[in-house]
């Protein structure tokens, strides 16, 4: 019957315990390719699974990205593609879910058979590369997120009257973050583009200023190491590639050759994010190309990508340039920020209100818009009828207001580019002169015209660690030995300027000095003096006195410190601390004397001794503590004074600590 209840009981435990665990998605969802054909055009239809909304977020869907095999793709939903040679071609579908708390459905290649030939493209399917994009291109069919799969299109094309033979370098990972952002899975190549391997040599070994870089490539946006999207033909082709080389991991180079006059051509890669880029979500990410029309000539184009690291495809999001920060020298940087928004109506907005909330240790009037899409000025103090964009400061939020622009809806009629129902705001602020060490969000109420209001997802810096190296000095005190003098000096290493609780690691070499005096007595008798004489009684008193000299290492590997505020500072933690040197001189006398009804007599002098020793070690004596302190001054960087009390396992037990410490 026991064995029955305990059976019972952790069933409906373990009941218990699986409700309160979030499982993981493991569903897996399929997307099938559907075509119909008509000579030589096809018609692709997508098959889809049923979106999972997400509560409280706008209506989910589907977007869709197409590789039709032959060199093209598209970014419709149901593409109708004119193949121009006859052939087998292996058409691909990358469906992205938005607003939908599953995974993308997966879906397989499906062969298309073409008996046809036709040199006649639709004008819809015309990318219009050359007119609309100066012939360079990058395009993703999503945003990163960890551990899923994303589509690069690099388009380039010849604007010059003849051919032209080029090269074009990819480059991705950047450094600054410790683990890779992407491996590269596949690299689809339809004009006999062709990978090389070339040294990318520095420049010059002189250092290069902001604005000689800025003047030698014609780049007009650089900052914090990253290049915004540039299309113009730069010069100083080393220097640019030196430069991306510093800020990239990785890159592969192509040459590509025979570019007819307006010539369009893509190349594809498929790139799996790495689960590592989880902790950086919401974060900005990049990858840059470099495209060189004629190879042997300076002339280029750049083009960086900027991605934001996300957990769910959402079309409204926010992101943060710097996701970890150095605290030492925030006061001589700006925080930059990006909120990206999508018109997902069936009509164009025309008042678009991104009411973003600004962190407490920014500086609000130092507010610089870096970058916008629709492009327009900043709105005047007047009411006017153009298209502006207006900034409204108010307590804890900025407000940035599209007026009288014209952006249109993905679901509205003719609208084929979905990068024209996009838009976004880039902008930078200042610290303010007192902030603490703490992680700081921010997030967006997204509004279009009259709608409900879009929440984004919040976008989170924090301060790394840093480092901290302290000194510190003091005096040791054993209130149970005598004549004890203890000095010390050491160093402290712990995060630097940490705002409450912080771990921190000390070494300290201690001098310490003190005297160690014994004594007993013993009764004797009878004693046999060498005269003859005898001595019924006696007694005997032994003393020993000890001159003690230490030499010490004291060792705390990890305290727990707590800052109540900027003065007082509370700790625990452990010490270890061991003698490297250990030099006792001692020197031990007997006497004796008459004993006689309990009473000491006449000194027998002949009978007294005294003997002197000297003796050396080391690592002879370690102890183990426990101890808690308090400091007061600058708790968090600069000086303070400090008491501490240790308790040691052995002998001596009670330890008082005093210390006065500089934190650099």
């Amino acid at each position: 019957m026991s064995k029955k209840i305990i059976f019972i009981f952790s069933f409906i435990l373990s009941q218990f315990l699986g409700a309160q665990t979030i499982k993981k998605d493991t569903v897996t969802r399929t997307a099938t390719i559907g075509h119909s054909i008509n000579g030589n055009k096809v018609s692709f239809i997508p098959e889809t699974p049923q979106l999972n909304q997400i509560a409280g977020a706008p209506k989910a869907f589907y977007t869709y990205y197409w590789e039709f095999g032959d060199g093209n793709y598209s970014f419709k939903e149901k593409p109708i593609h004119t193949y121009i040679n006859k052939g087998n071609y292996k058409a691909q579908l990358s469906v992205t879910n938005n607003y939908d708390d599953g995974k993308p459905p997966t879906t397989r290649p499906k062969e298309v058979s073409i008996n046809e030939e036709s040199f006649d493209i639709f004008e819809n399917e015309k990318q219009y590369l050359l007119a609309a994009h100066n012939g360079f291109r990058l395009q993703t069919n999503r945003d990163p997120v960890p551990d899923e799969e994303m589509q690069l299109v690099l388009s380039y094309g010849n604007d010059k009257e003849y051919p032209s033979n080029g090269k074009i370098y990819v480059f991705f990972n950047e450094k600054k973050y410790k683990a890779k952002n992407f491996e590269l899975v596949d690299v689809r190549l339809y004009h006999n583009e062709q990978e090389i391997s070339e040294e990318i040599i520095a420049y010059n070994e002189r250092y290069l200023s902001k604005n000689e870089l800025i003047q030698s490539t014609g780049i007009s946006t650089f900052m914090e190491g990253n290049i915004q999207e540039n299309d113009n033909l730069n010069q100083n082709l080393p220097l640019s590639l030196e430069e991306a080389k510093m800020y990239y991991r990785d890159f592969k180079i192509y040459e590509v050759d025979n570019i007819q006059p307006n010539e369009e051509r893509n190349m594809f890669y498929t790139f799996k994010t790495t689960p590592e880029m989880l902790k950086d979500t919401s974060a900005v990410i990049s990858i840059r190309s470099i495209y060189v029309p004629e190879r042997g000539n300076d002339s280029h184009k750049v083009l960086t990508k900027e991605m934001e690291i996300v957990t769910s495809h959402d079309p409204n999001k926010m992101a943060v340039y710097d996701t970890r920060l150095n605290y030492r020298l925030v006061r001589f940087k700006r925080l930059k920020y990006k909120v990206q928004f999508q018109n997902d109506g069936e009509g164009p907005a025309r008042l678009i209100k991104l009411n973003v909330d600004i962190p407490e240790m920014l500086n609000k009037s130092t507010l610089e818009v870096v970058d916008m899409y629709p492009k327009c000025p900043i709105c005047p103090e007047e009411e006017v009828n153009y298209s502006c964009l207006d900034t409204i400061i108010s307590k804890d939020q900025i407000s940035f207001q599209f007026k009288n622009i014209y952006l249109p809806g993905t679901a509205q009629k003719g609208v084929f580019d979905r990068d024209s129902t996009k838009g976004f705001v880039t902008y930078s602020m200042k610290f303010g002169k007192d902030f603490h060490k703490q992680k700081s969000k921010s997030k967006t109420e997204i509004i279009f015209d009259k709608n409900e209001p879009i929440i984004t997802n919040t976008s989170t810096s924090r301060f790394s660690p840093g480092i901290s190296i302290g000194a510190k000095a003091g005096y040791n005190s054993f209130p149970n030995l005598k004549d004890s003098k203890a000095y010390f000096v050491g160093a402290t290493i712990s995060p630097y300027k940490s705002y409450k609780k912080y771990l921190q690691a000390e070494l300290m070499v201690a001098t310490h000095k003190f005297a160690d005096f014994k004594s007993a007595s013993e009764q004797l008798g009878p004693i046999f003096m060498a005269d003859g004489t005898v001595i019924d009684s006696a007694i005997k008193f032994d003393e020993t006195n000890a001159a003690h000299t230490k030499l010490n290492i004291d060792v705390v590997p990890v305290s727990f410190r707590y800052n109540l505020n900027g003065v007082f500072g509370l700790g625990v933690g452990p010490q270890i601390s061991f003698d490297i040197s250990n030099k006792v001189n001692s020197t031990s006398s007997s006497s004796y004397f008459t004993y006689f009804k309990n009473q000491v007599g006449d000194p027998i002098d002949s009978l007294f001794s005294t003997e002197t020793i000297s003796e050396k070690s080391s690592f002879s004596d370690i102890k183990y503590g426990v101890f808690g302190d308090i400091t007061i001054g600058a708790s968090r960087i600069g000086p303070s004074l400090g008491f501490r009390y240790i308790y040691n396992f052995k002998e001596p037990n009670a330890q008082l600590h005093f210390y006065a410490i500089w934190k650099l």
